[in-house]
């Protein structure tokens, strides 16, 4: 059978150990870079009492990280297909090990602050560097699919690492040791890459579209955290203000990149429908991913009542799972229709959704498993339209469509978080009784902190309900998506197909 939606065949020269060795270096910052999302989880309590954060500066500390990696994907993505993406590799790891370094020994909030800014800095040069020398290293197109397949079971896997082995850092070490756990990394990889690693550039970039930097980051920066926002304290004018500033800017940013000669986002990477539709599709996967940590690491600390460090570890055992989840996949998808295996993806995901719909308020087994089966969907979607999306995209562009497929995923997490927390906040809230308290009506949290044993159980049954719904909601709009994936993936690779027998027949008639 022809796998409708392969690209054409593509069989350059196979990689050798020196490749896979390469790429095994490659997954070194990505894990890190994905560790530090989810780093700081049990070290707050101790910078707390270092260095005094009020709240908005606590909150600053946690969130400035993942805005400055969202808001200059784009922009570095095409830097490194101009400068060369082992060099923007290079000198992101610098700036990520200096930036580790001043983390660590940050003496005032501020420092910290800034720090984590200049660490997402870096995260946003190694992020699309990885991902386009991955493209660029592997031309055979069924030892690319293996390559991010892995990629991106080592992706998911380092967001639930990252908070475990802070926990194990502060077990013996001061609260600055998680950032230092970054640095004998990244100079591995300054010493590796260089002499493992060939240099990847587009031959003819054009010059670089400076205007379209703060443009970038005029539409990416105040929808995500518009949205963040919203998840946090609920939709509001200012909120919807700050999201509509940054839809307006993106009118205007992807207007320029339309008409614009030298436009930061080549038009070339879009002639294939299939690269929009693999965006589309990967920001839905981690709408679902990163919906459902929303309120299953609550539902194990405030309604299973575990502490942080027995939640971060029993959060591990699903990714045991999602580790073959992506290689097995890729290798499904190399002897069926890889349109059949995106949409079963979805399918299985949507089937841990209902799992943690089944959950009562002393459920763990169900929880593990609900969420290992919704992982398992999620990582094989994301390995195989991330493949797609990359095998579609001309290898001098690597490095701009990696950071499109990256900035997708920030936004569908984001928009995952407060949607579906919306749902279940909104449930919860009905649930509660008039007579609570306010800050218990607002969140389990706050009831747990009642102390009241009657209003912790009401609590829990409340929440247990708003996440039942929560998860219906995530459950059918996966459906969505596996209907989506059957339509346009099938008619974009028949559309394909189509234009190539035409090109075919054209070019015998001019040969007759």
């Amino acid at each position: 059978m022809t796998n409708a939606t392969s690209t054409t065949a593509e069989r350059g020269p196979l990689a050798g150990r020196r490749e896979w060795t390469a790429f095994t270096v490659l997954l070194l910052p990505l894990l890190l870079v994905s560790m530090d999302i989810s780093v700081l989880f049990f070290a707050i309590p101790a910078i707390d009492r270092d260095l005094a954060p009020s709240a908005t500066q606590q909150l600053w500390i946690f969130d400035v990280y993942a805005f400055a990696l969202a808001g200059l994907l784009i922009t570095m993505g095409s830097l490194g297909d101009r400068i060369g993406r082992r060099k923007l590799l290079l000198l992101g790891a610098v700036a990520f090990s200096a930036a580790s370094v001043a983390a660590a020994y940050a003496t005032s909030p501020e420092m910290l602050i800034g720090a984590r800014a200049l660490l997402g800095i870096g995260g946003a040069t190694l992020m699309p560097s990885t991902m386009g020398l991955v493209r660029n290293m592997f031309r055979d197109e069924r030892q690319r699919g293996r390559a991010v397949g892995i990629w991106s079971g080592a992706m998911a896997g380092g967001i639930a690492l990252g908070s475990v082995l802070s926990g194990v850092m502060l077990e013996h070490f001061w609260w600055g040791s998680v950032f230092l756990i970054n640095v004998p990394a990244m100079v591995l990889l300054l010493v590796l890459v260089p002499v493992l690693v060939p240099e990847f550039k587009d031959p003819e970039p054009g010059r670089f579209d400076f205007l379209s930097v703060p443009l970038s980051m005029g539409a990416v920066l105040p929808v995500v955290y518009g949205i963040k926002e919203s998840a946090a304290h609920g939709l509001d004018v200012r909120n919807g203000l700050i999201i509509a500033a940054g839809l307006l800017v993106g009118w205007f940013f992807v207007r320029r990149q339309r008409r614009h000669t030298d436009a930061m986002i080549s038009r070339e990477l879009f002639r294939d429908r299939r690269f929009s539709v693999g965006i589309g599709l990967n920001a839905l996967a981690a709408f679902a991913m990163m919906g459902a940590s929303f309120f299953t690491t609550q539902y194990l600390q405030s309604v299973l009542g575990m502490g942080t460090m027995e939640a971060a570890l029993w959060s591990l055992a699903p990714s045991l799972a999602v580790g073959a989840a992506a290689p097995t996949a890729t290798a499904v998808a190399e002897r069926t229709d890889r349109a059949r295996v995106i949409c079963a993806g979805f399918v299985i995901a949507a089937a841990g959704y209902a799992v943690l719909s089944l959950t009562g308020t002393d459920s763990l087994a169900l929880l593990l498993v609900g969420c290992a089966v919704m992982s398992c969907g999620i990582v094989t979607v994301m390995a195989l339209v991330s493949d797609l999306a990359l095998a579609t995209a001309p290898t001098a562009k690597a490095g701009s469509a990696a950071s499109l497929l990256e900035t997708g995923q920030e936004f569908g997490g984001a928009t995952g978080m407060a949607l579906l927390g919306a749902v279940a906040t909104a449930i919860y809230t009905a649930d509660m009784p008039d007579s609570a308290p306010e800050t218990a009506r607002k969140t389990l949290a706050g009831a747990v902190a009642t102390g009241d044993g009657s209003l912790i159980t009401v609590g829990r049954e409340a929440f247990v309900h708003s996440m039942h719904y929560a998860s219906v909601t995530g459950a059918a709009l996966l459906l969505v998506g596996a209907v989506l994936a059957a339509t346009l993936l099938r008619r974009s690779a028949a559309g394909e197909t189509a234009a190539a027998e035409r090109a075919a027949r054209e070019e015998l008639a001019l040969t007759n």
